[in-house]
C-alpha cells in the first residue's frame, strides 16, 4: 500500500508546574475510531529543523508562541492512516517550556489550522502524568503511547544525551 512517507516533529510542551499540553483528537474521516489524546505537531517542511517545525506546529495548533523548544528528545517510527492517507513517518519529539503563564482556561486558539486539523481537534487540556496514567488505566488512549512512562523518566531524572529513539509505534488505527 501507498504512504506518505516523511520527517515529522512534535513537541511536548510543559508548564511551571511539569504538566503536558494534549490536544484532543478524532479522525474526521473514520468517526468509528473515536477520540485519543495527543501531542502537537506534524510535517517537517523542506528546509525546515525539526527544532523549527515543532515550534511551527506548536504555534499552529495551539496558538503557543510562548514556549522555548528544546532539541529533540525522542524519536520513533509511526505507520498510521489519518482521513484516508496512510502515513509512514520518522518522528522527532522536543520538549519546550512555556515562558510565560499557562492558560488553563482554555482560551489556546490554534494560529493556523490546515481543513482536516481544524476537523480533527476539539479541544486541549494540561495533564499531569498521574492523571495520564489514569486515564490510560480506564482506557484512554494518548498519543505517542509510550508518553506516560517517558514523560516520567524524563522529569525525573532529565534528558538522554541526544534522542533516544523508542523503535516502531503499533499501528493504533
Amino acid at each position: 500500500m501507498w504512504a506518505l512517507s516523511r520527517e515529522a516533529a512534535r513537541v511536548v510542551v510543559l508548564d511551571d508546574r511539569d504538566r503536558v499540553l494534549l490536544l484532543r483528537a478524532r479522525d474526521p474521516a473514520e468517526p468509528a475510531k473515536g477520540e485519543w489524546w495527543e501531542i502537537p505537531g506534524g510535517g517537517i517542511e523542506a528546509g525546515e529543523s525539526s527544532a523549527a517545525a515543532a515550534t511551527r506546529e506548536l504555534y499552529e495548533e495551539t496558538g503557543i508562541r510562548h514556549a522555548e523548544v528544546g532539541p529533540a528528545v525522542w524519536q520513533h517510527r509511526a505507520r498510521y492512516t489519518f482521513a484516508g492517507i496512510r502515513f509512514d513517518q520518522l518522528e522527532h519529539i522536543h520538549v519546550a517550556r512555556l515562558t510565560g503563564p499557562a492558560d488553563t482556561g482554555g482560551g489556546y486558539r490554534p494560529g493556523g489550522l490546515e481543513a482536516l486539523e481544524a476537523l480533527a481537534f476539539s479541544g486541549s487540556e494540561w495533564w499531569e502524568v498521574d492523571g495520564l496514567r489514569d486515564l490510560v488505566a480506564g482506557g484512554g488512549r494518548v498519543l505517542p503511547p509510550w508518553l506516560v512512562d517517558q514523560l516520567g523518566a524524563y522529569l525525573r531524572d532529565g534528558p538522554a544525551d541526544g534522542p533516544r529513539y523508542l523503535g516502531e509505534l503499533p499501528d493504533l488505527f
